[in-house]
């Protein structure tokens, strides 16, 4: 039985309208819950989904791919578990092909179809929430919970969130308009004119190593919503998630009469470099990358026949000048560190206070009490073994490993044990200016908050952040960091004590990157995120 394009736009409108407004307000909404409650999801849900997902393992995973002629089992769960999915590897210009002769059809569709399509990706995607999060948690190393809510829950709001904005920007222009023009001594010129908006060609999504979905969704969904055909590129650890992803897609298109190569599933063997393969092919004219500077950047530099939106890691940094809550500081600090062993792309890394010290609600402290009171803070937070699994997870591969065993031969270390805690100087600046993605930070000691703004602002400038963060009680100070983050180009959050951190934000209220420093190229979700996606192109005619 086919449900047509049309039918799932009015089972979704309500949401998609929704989904529109919350964007277009910047409050908070959510549409999937973020709790893996019984009472939330059912009873069977979470058992279900946990069965779903062991049903996956030592075998071939089921989904057609184009030009498939052999499989690929490249995962290593950071938990030691057996995985051995295998997966169809599809030929890179059979899927190229398959992308395009599938365009046609999909761009015929009114962009409320292609948005009722991509919102029944999203409710099934939904509905297999425990299994995707099983998923991420054994490819990623995330600990459960956090696999559920970011991999599941935030990553389907990111999702949504690209196609209410997807669809706000290709609605705003009529599809039919008329009008006339006055002549002197004779009738009006009438016009009649139909606007379309039209794909930019074929679309390449790049997934990370460490959230495959939060990541990949927002440019999966846009392009799609845009008239776009997508092949989905998984980091090679981390397939599995994906994969579901796009099983699900390609079901529902199949259910929608249209062709399920517009979503299709392009793997590698470690090492084989496809993503580079078809990221320089013609025909790909988008690419959604998360991921290393260095392969993003040669993304932005050799991708040059498409519109490359990159995620990359940077300079993430905490001024700290001043509290009137110096424990809840710490505790907020503490956590923002060690969530997920630090291995977020937007972890704090950098924290510059004076050497003077800073004034606090329980009396001055030296940058080495700070030091001292910090790592405190972390041995509190991690000290309960459970809480410490549930909070880090696991290291997810050996980069990270190996940049931790580098770290500790580093002079000034404060804190060896996970997230470590390294004291530097501005001297040090070619060690804190390069990217440690992982649990490790330092804690630079300036001569002055003005100091540590100016460095906070040249730095960000030339090696990017995804996140800034300041600590003042005083009017003025805040006012700079306000503008050295302007200047920075980067989003910046003040005085966050309790249950907000620095390296998290939330779909339809708080943007992701910027676009205005080295770190991204866009920010999710805006505008610009979807606009270089389409064209809006228009035919005219004489009516009487």
């Amino acid at each position: 039985m086919v449900t047509t394009p049309a039918e799932f736009y009015d089972r979704h409108r309500e949401l998609l309208d929704r989904a529109i407004d919350a964007a277009a307000a910047r409050d908070y909404w959510s549409a999937y819950p973020e709790s893996p409650s019984r009472s939330v999801y059912g009873e069977q849900a979470a058992p279900a989904g946990k069965q779903a997902f062991q049903a996956l393992l030592g075998r071939e995973f089921p989904i057609e791919v184009p030009g498939a002629r052999t499989t690929v089992s490249s995962e290593l769960s950071p938990y030691g578990i057996e995985l051995d999915v295998r997966y169809p590897q599809g030929d890179p210009a059979a899927l190229i092909a398959a992308a395009r002769a599938a365009t046609p059809q999909w761009r015929a569709l009114e962009p409320q179809e292609r948005a009722g399509v991509a919102a029944e990706i999203l409710q099934r995607l939904n509905a297999r929430i425990y299994e995707l999060a099983h998923a991420v948690q054994h490819t990623c190393g995330q600990a459960f919970v956090m696999a559920f809510q970011a991999g599941g829950a935030h990553a389907q709001d990111r999702g949504l969130e690209a196609v209410a904005v997807a669809l706000a920007e290709t609605t705003r222009i009529p599809a039919t308009a008329s009008g006339s023009k006055p002549q002197r001594g004779g009738d009006p010129l009438r016009l009649e004119k139909t606007s379309t908006a039209v794909g930019r060609g074929v679309a390449l999504v790049i997934g990370c190593n460490t959230f495959p979905t939060w990541n990949s969704y927002p440019g999966l969904f846009a392009s799609l919503v845009t008239g776009n055909p997508v092949i989905v590129k998984p980091h090679p650890g981390a397939v599995l998630p994906l994969a579901i992803t796009v099983q699900i897609a390609r079901d529902v298109l199949t259910e929608a009469g249209l062709d399920p190569n517009l979503v299709t599933l392009a793997v590698e063997q470690r090492g084989e470099g496809i993503a580079a393969t078809l990221a320089t092919h013609p025909e790909v004219r988008i690419i959604d990358f998360t991921g290393s500077s260095e392969f993003g950047s040669w993304l932005e530099a050799n991708a040059r026949q498409a519109v490359v939106y990159t995620e990359k890691a940077g300079l993430n940094t905490v001024i700290v000048d001043s509290t009137d809550d110096y424990k809840g500081l710490l505790r907020n600090l503490a956590f923002s560190l060690s969530l997920y062993s630090g291995q977020m792309c937007t972890t704090p890394q950098n924290i510059f206070l004076p050497g003077t010290g800073i004034a606090t609600d329980l009396g001055p402290k030296s940058p080495a009490e700070f030091g001292a009171d910090l790592g405190a803070a972390l041995d509190k937070l991690l000290g309960d073994p459970q809480r410490a699994a549930g909070t880090l997870g696991e290291i997810v591969n050996d980069g990270v490993r190996a940049r931790i065993a580098e770290a500790g031969d580093l002079p000034g270390v404060l804190r060896s044990a996970l997230p470590m805690v390294i004291r530097a100087a501005p001297s040090d600046e070619k060690t804190f200016t390069r990217e440690w993605f992982g649990p490790i930070s330092f804690l630079i000691t300036t001569t002055s908050t003005a100091h540590s703004l100016e460095l906070f602002r040249d730095t960000v400038r030339q090696h990017g952040a995804l996140t800034a963060l300041v600590h003042s009680t005083s009017p003025e100070v805040l006012a700079d960091a306000r503008e050295a983050a302007l200047d920075a180009g980067v989003h910046l959050s003040e005085n966050l004590t309790g249950g907000v951190f620095v390296n998290q934000t939330a779909a339809f209220s708080d943007l992701h990157g910027t676009g205005a420093n080295p770190a991204a190229t866009a920010s999710l979700s805006d505008a610009a995120f979807v606009t270089g996606r389409f064209f809006t192109l228009q035919s005219r005619r004489h009516t009487s």
